[in-house]
């Protein structure tokens, strides 16, 4: 497979703006989350109802993940980046103008299949990165996903105390376009040349998955890890909207914030990555994921437990994706928009499950139920990993 492109460097400038695309191209699923009782209030709907809305969100990530970052491997990256943008905003704007629930889903659904524009990013970014670096770059992209994900709480809720739920999808819509025309004059052109046609790129990630131990136990590290990051956020603004917090949106967006401090605290992971320390970071990020329940728990009782608890949580969760990448990424280089995709789909299949467990935990046994169901997914995440990393102890890949 040979790869042409007029501008082979990456400088710091530009990761910058590949960091903050990625973290605006993600948010884009996650505006409603700090509206959700808003929302259901409007559309009359019950929590697994309006918890359905963030599910359409990841199942379109999803969806995208599966079928159209592959073609990262096969198409000149720059006009796909910028085309997939613009596609991204015209979603929000559906959501802004929806006038029924079914309309709010459809929109939600294209903004998230399009909005995987980041994991093309992703890839680039490693790919144009030298090669003693790349664990570091990927780090940098991926805490603008993770702040782009967390931060988009903050936004949409000041905006929504404001100018109402809808205020938020305009104003999205509009930077999302004028981020298209930045990343068009920013980003080199840059193609890989590959023999496959489209079907033969999707049977080649269920390859890859056969053939890839390793790929497999990241993966499913990567699904159960965001499961439980979804599980906490989808029921969490139906916490504090309630007694005795009485939130409101603006508040509620605030704890984005806290999920952002953890997520900066994560950072270093892609420099440990980089230094062999993979494993390391993947056993102590699965300890704090579990852990982080516990003060988890205690937040229905004291917002401070709860702060603690979120700050700890998206560190263990940033920290364990950004070494899952830099793992992956050591492999097979001429394929990373499918290992990507490989990967990808399974996170956001998680995140979309852990979306569902969340809202049926809350309206069943309230938060105490959510957090139960998040000590369970941090429980099977550690089984997971005693049973899959003897493939790195193995060499399977330099961990």
């Amino acid at each position: 497979m040979k790869t042409k492109t007029d501008h082979p460097s990456l400088s710091p400038a530009l990761i910058i703006i590949m960091a903050i695309a990625t973290g605006l191209s993600v948010a884009s699923n996650y505006y409603a989350q700090p509206l959700l009782d808003t929302i259901a209030q409007a559309y009359q709907l019950s929590v697994n109802q309006a918890g359905f809305i963030v599910t359409a969100a990841q199942l379109g990530y999803a969806c995208g993940l599966m079928f159209i970052v592959p073609l990262g491997d096969k198409f000149e990256r720059r006009g796909m980046i910028v085309i997939m943008t613009l596609l991204s905003a015209a979603g929000m704007l559906v959501t802004a103008s929806a006038g029924s629930l079914w309309m709010m889903i459809a929109g939600t659904a294209l903004t998230g299949l399009f909005s995987v524009v980041a994991q093309i990013l992703v890839p680039l970014a490693a790919t144009l990165a030298d090669p003693a670096k790349r664990g570091k770059v990927v780090g940098m992209i991926m805490t603008g996903l993770l702040l782009g994900i967390l931060l988009a709480r903050t936004v949409a809720g000041a905006l929504a105390s404001y100018g109402g739920w809808r205020t938020v999808y305009w104003f999205a819509s509009a930077l999302m376009v004028v981020m298209a025309l930045i990343l068009w004059f920013a980003l080199p052109r840059y193609k890989q040349y590959s023999d496959l046609n489209y079907p033969q790129l999707l049977a080649s990630i269920l390859r890859m998955y056969v053939t890839t131990p390793i790929l497999r136990t990241r993966a499913l590290i990567g699904c159960v890890t965001f499961a439980s990051f979804s599980n906490l956020w989808t029921s969490m603004a139906f916490l504090l909207a309630a007694p005795p917090f009485y939130f409101s949106e603006a508040k509620i967006g605030l704890f984005g914030l806290a999920g952002a401090a953890g997520a900066l605290a994560a950072s270093r992971a892609g420099h440990l990555a980089d230094r062999g320390k993979a494993k390391t970071t993947t056993r102590y990020g699965l300890l704090l994921l579990l852990v982080s329940w516990a003060f988890i728990w205690y937040g229905q009782y004291q917002v401070m437990a709860l702060i603690a608890g979120i700050i700890v949580l998206d560190l263990a969760v940033q920290g364990l994706h950004i070494t899952n990448q830099s793992v992956i990424y050591r492999r097979m280089p001429q394929a990373r928009n499918r290992l990507t995709s490989g990967y990808m789909t399974s996170y956001f299949i998680g995140g979309a499950i852990g979306s569902l467990i969340s809202a049926s935990a809350y309206q069943t046994a309230g938060w105490t139920g959510v957090c139960i169901a998040g000590a369970v997914l941090g429980v099977l995440n550690l089984l997971l990993w005693w049973r899959g990393q003897h493939h790195e102890d193995n060499g399977v890949t330099a961990a």
